[in-house]
């Protein structure tokens, strides 16, 4: 059966897995990275053009993840403000206003297309929501969100998605609307992951950081890297650590080994 364990140590490779990713070290040039840097947004946009509201299964397990959610809650019947950051097309955000009606949510995602089904889901309403289109790395939040206001801000496999070296301007505008006290919750591919081990010769980027068939790219963290990128940015960490576990196809007989960090940071 699947198994799951949480820990400070990463997955170690076979060594056939630890061969192949020794073997793959040519870049993808630097004109097609520019490239696909000035076409992220396109390209995302273009990935829920194809796969509307379909791809992403709704996250009820957000609240079982993050007891966090819950335990923002200092007393009972307690209005939370909360932001979820790279919002998609609301698997996260409709279970979870659903489940907990003293929530107010902001949510922003940088495809226009996705925040649009966001505003058609039959859930959605301006009382209990605020969606926007936003570029973490370079639209400011306090365009939308008052400063300090925020209670918790979910950051859930979104950074993966940005280019290394523009993920701290994520976590600086983040920053500003979040509450003194008040915490990141973070989850997203840890090194080593199943989807990295899948990735043929010619889709590296960089170290840990790869492009997908459709152009949307994907980065692995370790465990060191998250910790080293929030700390820069002025947060304290609570949790840090890989999540790992097996899933078992037993029609195929396939076990895959799955990487997630799943991480907590605090602004003092």
């Amino acid at each position: 059966g699947a198994f799951h364990k949480k820990g400070h140590s990463a997955r170690v490779l076979s060594p056939e897995e630890a061969e192949r990713l020794a073997k793959d070290q040519v870049l993808v040039s630097e004109f097609k990275q520019l490239k696909l840097e000035k076409e992220a947004q396109k390209n995302w946009d273009l990935f829920y053009k194809r796969n509307s509201t379909n791809f992403f299964k709704d996250r009820h397990w957000t609240t079982r993840e993050f007891q966090e959610l819950k335990a923002c809650h200092e007393f009972a019947d307690q209005k939370l403000t909360i932001l979820e950051a790279g919002c998609g097309v609301g698997n996260c955000l409709f279970p979870l206003l659903e489940e907990d009606l003293n929530i107010f949510a902001y949510a922003c995602d940088f495809s226009p297309r996705a925040v649009e089904y966001v505003k058609k889901n039959a859930l959605y309403s301006t009382e209990r929501c605020k969606v926007f289109q936003c570029d973490l790395t370079k639209d400011d939040l306090l365009d939308n969100i008052p400063a300090d206001s925020v209670d918790v801000v979910t950051l859930i496999f979104v950074l993966s998605a940005i280019h290394p070296d523009k993920m701290h301007l994520v976590l600086r505008n983040i920053y500003k609307v979040l509450k003194p006290g008040k915490c990141v919750l973070f989850r997203d591919y840890g090194l080593y992951d199943h989807a990295m081990l899948r990735f043929k010769s010619g889709s590296k980027l960089g170290e840990n950081f790869y492009v997908r068939q459709d152009g949307t790219r994907s980065y692995f963290f370790t465990e060191e890297f998250l910790s080293q990128l929030f700390k820069a940015e002025g947060y304290e960490q609570v949790v840090n650590e890989y999540v790992q576990r097996e899933t078992v196809n037993r029609k195929e007989d396939l076990h895959v080994p799955r990487v997630f960090l799943q991480s907590k940071f605090q602004k003092p």
